[in-house]
C-alpha cells in the first residue's frame, strides 16, 4: 500500500483551510462487491493461530461471533491486552474528562479541500478531503468516511486526530459534514436528523462511484454513530461499506433523552441547543412563513435539544411527537440487521450515551458485531493512552488497528469465499 507523505507535526488552534470548491450532482450508484467477515476466522488462518489471547479485565468486551471472532480480533488489537488507565486528575470524573477533551485537546493542522455535494432534494452536504491526496495516493487506497457528532464537523479535534492517523497509514479520508454543520451550506428548509439516512446513502454512493477500486469504511461519533449504525441496518446486504466503527453512540435515544435532563447533563443540553440555534439562525430566512406544526420561534430560541426537535426536527421528518421521533430513530433497533463487521466502543460513564442503552444482547447475537466498553472515558473524551492528555484519544489506535485488520482480510479475499454459516462452523471447530 502506498504511503502518503507525513502530515505537519504542528498542533494548534486555527481556522480550517479550504481550497477549491466544487458543486456536484450525485453520481449514479455503481455496485461493488464487499466482504462481510473481517471479524471472522478463515480455516487457513486457524492453523497458525497462536494461543488464545485475553483482553484486560478493565475492559468489557462482547463479540457477537463468539470466542473465535473475539480471539481473531484481539490478536490484531494489542491495546486491549493492556489496562485502560485514564490520565490522572482528568479521567477520574466523567464531566471533567468530557469538558477537558472538548476544550483542550490539540487540533492537528491539516489542509482540506471542500466539495459540496448537491443531493437529490436540492439540499447540500460538504465533503472535506485532504488536499493533494489524489496526487499522492493510488485509486485503490482504502477510503475512510468520518461522521462527526451533533453540530460537529471537520474542525473538531477528535475528527482531525482520526483523520491524521488514517492518512499516516496510507488511507484516503473524507469528512462528511451534515447540512449546516462545519459551515456546510443549507439550501432547503431542512437540516439533518437521527432518522434521516438519505444524505448518508448519497455520500456513500458518490464516494463509491468516484473510487470504484477502493474498499470503503466509515467511523461515526455520537449522533454520527447513530446515523451510521442505522444506515448499516437498513442497507444490510446491499451496503457498500466493508467495515465500520461506532463511537459514543447513544443507541437508545429515549434513554439518552431521559438522562440529558438530569443534574450536570443540563450543561451539555443547553450547549448543544445553543449550537443548533446558531446554525438555525444563519439560515432562518429559509424557514420564514413555515406553516403546519412548525414552531419556528421555539426552534430559534431553544433552551434544550428537545425544544429544538419539537419545534423543527420532528415536524421536518414527519413524526407525531418528539418521543415518537426518538423511539423510531434509535440505532439500537438496527444492530440485529448489520451484515458487515462493526466495532462499537462505548464508555461506561458516558453522560450523554448511557451504558444502559447499549443493545448488548443484540450485539452478542450478531456475528458481525464487537463491543468494547471502557470503565471511564466520558463523552468523546477517552483521555488515556500514549496521546494523553492533549493528543489523540485512547480509541484512535484501537479503531485504526481494527480497520487495518479488516482491510488486510478484504484485500486478500479471505472473506469472499466463506459465508456466515461456514464461518460460524469454522469458529465452533476452532474453539472446540
Amino acid at each position: 500500500m502506498a504511503r502518503a507523505p507525513p502530515l505537519s507535526p504542528l498542533y494548534h488552534l486555527r481556522p480550517i483551510a479550504f481550497v477549491r470548491t466544487q458543486l456536484l450532482f450525485p453520481s449514479p450508484i455503481r455496485t461493488k462487491p464487499h466482504s462481510i467477515s473481517g471479524l471472522h476466522v478463515s480455516s487457513a488462518a486457524t492453523d497458525a493461530m497462536p494461543s488464545r489471547p485475553e483482553h484486560h479485565p478493565s475492559l468489557e468486551i462482547i463479540a457477537g461471533g463468539g470466542d473465535g471472532a473475539r480471539d481473531s480480533v484481539l490478536l490484531a488489537l494489542k491495546t486491549l491486552t493492556r489496562p485502560y488507565t485514564p490520565f490522572p486528575m482528568i479521567g477520574w470524573n466523567r464531566h471533567m474528562e468530557t469538558i477537558f477533551a472538548s476544550f483542550f485537546r490539540s487540533l492537528p493542522d491539516v489542509r482540506l479541500r471542500r466539495e459540496c455535494l448537491r443531493t437529490r432534494d436540492n439540499g447540500c452536504v460538504a465533503l472535506d478531503w485532504v488536499s493533494g491526496d489524489d496526487r499522492h495516493l493510488p485509486p485503490e487506497s482504502p477510503l475512510l468516511i468520518l461522521l462527526p457528532g451533533l453540530t460537529g464537523g471537520s474542525g473538531d479535534s477528535y475528527v482531525r486526530h482520526m483523520l491524521v492517523r488514517a492518512r499516516s497509514k496510507g488511507w484516503r479520508v473524507v469528512v462528511f459534514n451534515s447540512r449546516g454543520c462545519g459551515d456546510s451550506p443549507v439550501t432547503t428548509p431542512q437540516f439533518y436528523s437521527a432518522s434521516f439516512l438519505g444524505d448518508m446513502r448519497e455520500v456513500v454512493e458518490h464516494v463509491a462511484a468516484r473510487y470504484p477500486k477502493a474498499n470503503l469504511y466509515a467511523v461515526g461519533w455520537s449522533l454520527g454513530a447513530n446515523i451510521l449504525v442505522r444506515y448499516l441496518g437498513q442497507e444490510s446486504h446491499s451496503c457498500h461499506l466493508s467495515g465500520a466503527v461506532s463511537l459514543c453512540n447513544p443507541f437508545n435515544l429515549v434513554v439518552a433523552d431521559e438522562d440529558f435532563h438530569k443534574g450536570f447533563n443540563n450543561v451539555y443540553d443547553k450547549a448543544l441547543a445553543s449550537s443548533l440555534c446558531k446554525i438555525f439562525k444563519k439560515h432562518a430566512l429559509l424557514f420564514e412563513d413555515m406553516g403546519g406544526e412548525y414552531n419556528i420561534p421555539l426552534a430559534a430560541n431553544a433552551k434544550s435539544v428537545r425544544d429544538f426537535d419539537e419545534g423543527l426536527t420532528r415536524v421536518s421528518f414527519g413524526f407525531k411527537s418528539v418521543d415518537d421521533y426518538y423511539s423510531n430513530s434509535s440505532s439500537s433497533d438496527s444492530i440485529k440487521h448489520v451484515r458487515i463487521p462493526l466495532l462499537c466502543i462505548q464508555a461506561a460513564n458516558d453522560p450523554i450515551a448511557p451504558s444502559r442503552g447499549i443493545p448488548r444482547e443484540d450485539i452478542k447475537e450478531n456475528p458481525n458485531c464487537l463491543l468494547i466498553v471502557t470503565p471511564q472515558g466520558g463523552h468523546l473524551g477517552w483521555v488515556a493512552g500514549v496521546g494523553a492528555p492533549l493528543g489523540a484519544p485512547w480509541t484512535d489506535p484501537v479503531v485504526m488497528d481494527f480497520l487495518e485488520h479488516l482491510e488486510r482480510g478484504v484485500s486478500k479475499g479471505l472473506a469472499s469465499s466463506v459465508d456466515l454459516q461456514q464461518t460460524s462452523d469454522v469458529q465452533k471447530a476452532f474453539t472446540g
